[in-house]
């Protein structure tokens, strides 16, 4: 994107500074729910999302053990500590992923069943709730920089054309933010949707 206008009026620079940030851990945020979505292949990130009870405290999986996906339909869990493989396939399957992981004492083997027409439908259903939800929280970071903008605007630090400017600025960063999402979506919903 070239220079902010934004960024170049004194009164507004650390709002564009805070609203760019915020929306950029918004997209980020919804990279890494997309990566943990499951498609007919075996990946380490499907467990991102696991957390396990060890020691009394909830720890995400890939800081407990090492994961690998050694081949496309098989993932392995191998815990740091032997004495957690229990809470770790406890875990697995407590996580709603449709995954039945195997306990042979020192390694978890997880195979991923390949899915069905209907379960292939309803993670497409959760893509689009997910989007949706980022959409929101994009939409939401937008009124906030609107209200700081019309705050600062009230507050006499900006000019009307600034603010207007701003405020055109500001629609505009949301919505590339929230088409770079829709453009991941689409993707993705490719990859779950293809049969391999």
């Amino acid at each position: 994107m070239a220079q902010s206008s934004m960024a170049a009026v004194a009164g507004l620079k650390e709002t564009y500074v805070q609203l760019k940030t915020r929306m950029d851990k918004a997209v980020e945020d919804f990279r890494k729910a997309m990566a943990a979505t499951r498609t007919g292949r075996a990946s380490v990130h499907m467990l991102d999302a696991v957390s396990v009870d060890y020691y009394g405290s909830q720890m995400p999986l890939n800081q407990i053990a090492q994961v690998h996906a050694p081949e496309a339909q098989l993932i392995t869990v191998q815990p740091f500590d032997p004495t957690s493989l229990g809470a770790i396939e406890k875990a697995i399957r407590a996580g709603d992923l449709g995954l039945n992981p195997m306990n042979d004492g020192k390694l978890i083997r997880v195979p991923v069943p390949p899915l069905t027409e209907e379960r292939r439908k309803d993670m497409v259903k959760h893509l689009h709730r997910v989007l949706e939800e980022h959409r929101t929280a994009v939409r939401n970071i937008r009124r906030d920089g609107n209200d700081a903008i019309k705050k600062a605007m009230k507050d006499k630090k900006i000019t009307e054309d600034e603010e207007k400017r701003a405020l055109d600025e500001i629609q505009k960063l949301t919505d590339d933010e929230i088409k770079k999402m829709e453009d991941m979506s689409k993707v993705k919903e490719r990859e779950v949707m293809e049969i391999k």
